[in-house]
């Protein structure tokens, strides 16, 4: 044979000796395997094929892609309380937040007997300029009602694309039938830092929701809007902020420390040593500061505390963190699904990794830490706080502790010597918003004419609003009790005249109300005009 003629057959010997061996490996595999999957032996492919087999086998005709959607969520959860999944809509809205903006059509609503009420409307925003007003309640979007809906159904239908139209039905106040407003949706800004204000002539005061793409931005123009108002020293308030992005906690803290300090390092199995320190060019570096911390300070909001307390840059004032110290990479598939995977864990200066013990496998009981923090009495005496975890020192050699959460310098319980069975019932019930909000609606008008918080506490004062609510309750099934209502009455009166003024008014009106008889805030204040709010190692 011709040589040439020999290697032109090659290709095709190869390609049938490769079908040979097919059908051969299959022939014996399916006679003498039985139903044993040898050539399976990792968990990996057993997971893969298993799939496969209940595809290709089971009784019954499965959605895979739905057995996977629910399959994820397991798997992970067995790793640790925070790696997490998300399908493409949920992994869209959960950074929503985080954003700098959202497109929508730019009001805050709230859902009072079954309606969309609108709470405010966002300046310059697209509600606003087709003449929305708080106070409206919006009936229909498009031809869909909203009557009855869940908040989170109400959203979808006022979100939407940038330049899209939708047409709301409006009730409003003192008119008969609807009126019907086009909106073109457009990018709302998403607030983080959601107030500030001066408190007298030299403390300013921050609150900080959460820690998204826009807050460190937020705050560089809060403290340059103090400062030019004579700010001499300042409250950080992270009650109740569930963190966000690491770098910009990082970012924020670093205004305040001078150069070469260590704000965190984080360290995984995978993920070698990684340092962060400060770089020195913080504006406000000597400025002194409290930062306000609770149960419900998480994760960036601890690694702000953290780094403050460790480098004995101010005080801690509240009630012990939620420990949190697990950092969380973000990881997209290509459906837009995403897998929030742990792969480090975060360190205070000190060394502390403030995540609260769990066991893997067990989240309800983590998940209910808090719960059982007040049963235990945590909330309501420091000697209630278990300080069993591994002893750090700050950077002065002050004592600090591991083992869960941040534990504030100063602590300071809640207080619940004012709260009655009644009072208790007036606000499960859901009563005291629903009068609140039906007051607001009622007097909107003349209130906002009123225009700060203090002007409206004025007004609200000399309205006889707890004998209006006492009667209001027993038209809901309220039995009113004399005596407890009196004795929960400063609970009351904050309770109510609060809600009121931030159905009219703004976030920094609200707050600006609540701080005056703020017990947390109230011994921050007290710290920083003593001059203290610099910790010394004496004070332990």
């Amino acid at each position: 044979m011709n040589p040439e003629n020999k290697h032109r057959f090659t290709p095709l010997f190869i390609a049938i000796g490769t079908i040979a061996g097919i059908f051969i490996g299959s022939f014996y595999t399916s006679h003498f395997s039985g139903s044993r999957l040898n050539i399976i032996n990792t968990g990996t492919s057993k997971v893969g094929y298993l799939l496969q087999l209940i595809d290709n086998n089971y009784v019954d005709t499965v959605d895979m892609n739905t057995l996977v959607e629910d399959a994820m969520p397991q798997i992970l959860s067995e790793l640790d309380p925070h790696s997490s999944y998300f399908g493409p809509k949920e992994a869209e809205e959960s950074i929503e937040d985080l954003k700098g903006s959202f497109s929508g059509i730019g009001v805050q609503f709230t859902m009072e007997r079954d309606t969309v009420n609108v709470m405010s409307v966002i300046h310059s925003g697209p509600a606003e300029k087709v003449g929305i007003l708080a106070g409206d309640r919006i009936v229909t979007a498009d031809t869909m009602s909203l009557v009855g809906m869940e908040s989170e159904e109400v959203m979808k239908h006022l979100k939407g694309q940038k330049g899209s139209k939708v047409k709301l039905g409006i009730k409003r106040h003192g008119t008969k039938d609807l009126q019907y407003f086009t909106v073109v949706r457009g990018d709302i800004p998403v607030v983080s830092v959601d107030a500030y204000y001066m408190m007298g002539d030299k403390t300013g005061y921050i609150r900080v929701k959460n820690f998204g793409e826009q807050t460190y931005a937020e705050m560089l123009v809060a403290l340059a809007d103090l400062n030019m108002e004579g700010m001499k020293q300042l409250i950080v308030d992270l009650r109740g902020n569930r963190g966000g992005y690491m770098h910009i906690a990082i970012q924020m803290v670093n205004e305040f420390l001078p150069a070469g300090k260590l704000i965190v390092y984080t360290e995984g199995r995978k993920s070698p040593r990684e340092e962060f320190h400060s770089d020195g060019r913080g504006t406000f570096q000597k400025l002194p500061i409290v930062v306000l911390v609770d149960e419900g300070s998480a994760s960036a909001s601890e690694i702000f505390a953290g780094a403050i307390q460790d480098n004995d840059r101010g005080t801690i004032i509240g009630r012990r963190t939620f420990g949190k110290g697990l950092v969380q990479q973000p990881m997209e598939f290509r459906d837009g699904s995403v897998v929030r995977l742990t792969v480090a864990r975060y360190y205070t200066p000190s060394g502390r990794c403030i995540q609260k013990p769990y066991e893997k496998g067990h989240g309800e009981e983590y998940d209910n830490d808090l719960i059982a923090r007040y049963e235990r009495g945590e909330f309501f005496s420091q000697d209630s706080i278990h300080q069993d975890g591994k002893q750090y020192e700050t950077s002065i050699g002050r004592i600090v502790y591991g083992g869960g959460g941040i534990t504030p310098d100063i602590f300071v319980p809640e207080d619940t010597t004012e709260v009655t069975s009644y009072y208790r019932e007036a606000v499960l019930t859901g009563l005291i918003r629903q009068f609140a909000f039906a007051y607001s609606d009622e007097n909107r008008e003349k209130l906002t004419k009123l225009r700060t918080a203090d002007r409206m506490e004025q007004f609200l004062r000399r309205e006889n609003l707890l004998e209006k609510f006492a009667r209001f309750g027993e038209q809901h099934q309220l039995r009113r009790r004399n005596l407890m209502l009196q004795k929960s009455r400063r609970l009351f009166e904050r309770n109510i005249y609060g809600t009121i003024i931030y159905n009219v008014g703004e976030m920094k009106d609200y707050l600006m109300f609540l701080g005056k008889d703020d017990p947390v805030v109230l011994k921050a204040q007290e710290i920083l005009d003593k001059g203290e709010s610099f910790p010394t190692k004496s004070e332990e």
